[in-house]
């Protein structure tokens, strides 16, 4: 059954972002010969559009307006429902971030229907749309479908698959009205200044447990990840490594945590339990270094070492600094 999708994009240094590619590949496995359409607000949002054509989408809707620069869920809402006229959506997706956060709701009380949040599987099951989302603070995993129309659902960053790019593709656009006057003021932002690659984007992740001991374990784990390389490997944590205050909360992968979708993920001292496994089970290859031969995280690694990590990892390390 043909489906209206309508994505609520977001820019980044003048490009969309990559969950926003995410959503529009989504978009297009679940149109079923509907059409995909995106919305981007903000300064070189309608040069930045050229990108999502080859990603799957088949219209946008863009404003240059420098006012949209910084999110304001008035001014944004505003924007959004003139392109929801527009596209007439049967579907609206939108990232779990920010943005989606606080437009989803807003929009979905506007339109009298429900939405989904923080999805991290999107399926057409017969024509009828179903969305999983983690729910009892991450212990479980519920499939929902919508009984009103139109359906709208935040998804999680990297739980979607953006399509093989369709080289030469173009689409229709049209023009956004600009902003408006917007009831809230932004008087500041304090930026976290992070250093290295950023977890989702490394190819190499290194995460530790609560089987690490005490937060002094991660000393070893970083020190791993150093040696992989600062240009190639990141740093995570297990939800209880978290929870502990071991480790940042930032950095922690997992159901509730961030998505990785690494070529490597080394995981020390992680016991493998279903809520982290979401995190990271898209991974092309998981090694696993746990002293229980019993761990769960076997299961889903291609390479284990059994053992304890403080007499695994520093023979590790300098074999890795003595091959560079």
């Amino acid at each position: 059954m043909p489906r209206n999708v309508l994505v609520v994009g977001e820019l980044s240094e003048g490009a969309p972002t990559s969950t926003t590619i995410e959503l529009v590949g989504a978009g297009s496995r679940l149109a079923g010969g509907g059409t995909v359409a995106v919305t981007l607000l903000g300064n070189g949002a309608a040069a930045a559009a050229a990108a999502t054509f080859p990603a799957g989408a088949t219209k946008a809707f863009t404003s240059d307006d420098a006012n949209y620069d910084q999110f304001r869920s008035d001014q944004w809402l505003a924007a959004v429902e003139s392109a929801f006229g527009l596209a007439s959506p049967d579907l609206v997706l939108m990232a779990q971030s920010l943005v989606g956060r606080e437009l989803a709701p807003r929009l979905a009380f506007r339109h009298n229907t429900a939405a989904a949040m923080d999805c991290v599987h999107l399926a057409d099951d017969g024509g009828t749309l179903k969305v999983t989302r983690p729910v009892y603070g991450g212990n479980a995993l519920a499939t929902f479908s919508f009984a009103t129309s139109p359906a709208v659902a935040t998804v999680r960053a990297k739980s979607q698959d953006p399509i093989e790019p369709k080289a030469g593709a173009s689409g229709e656009t049209a023009e956004l009205p600009a902003a408006g006057e917007a009831r809230a003021a932004i008087i500041g932002r304090e930026k976290v200044e992070a250093e290295g690659l950023q977890l989702q984007d490394a190819p190499v992740v290194v995460s530790g447990g609560r089987g690490l001991g005490s937060p002094d374990g991660f000393k070893l784990v970083e020190e791993l990840a150093a040696a992989i390389g600062k240009d190639k490997a990141a740093v995570g944590a297990s939800r209880a490594a978290c929870d502990l205050g071991w480790y940042p909360p930032s950095q922690q992968v997992g159901l509730t945590g961030k998505v990785v979708t690494p070529d490597l993920y080394i995981a020390v001292a992680i016991s493998g339990a279903s809520q982290h496994m979401a995190g990271c089970s898209g991974s092309k290859t998981i090694i696993a270094i746990n002293k229980d031969p019993e761990a769960n995280i076997f299961k889903s690694a291609r390479f284990g070492i059994v053992g304890d990590y403080r007499q695994v990892l520093p023979p590790l390390i300098a074999a890795i600094k003595a091959a560079r």
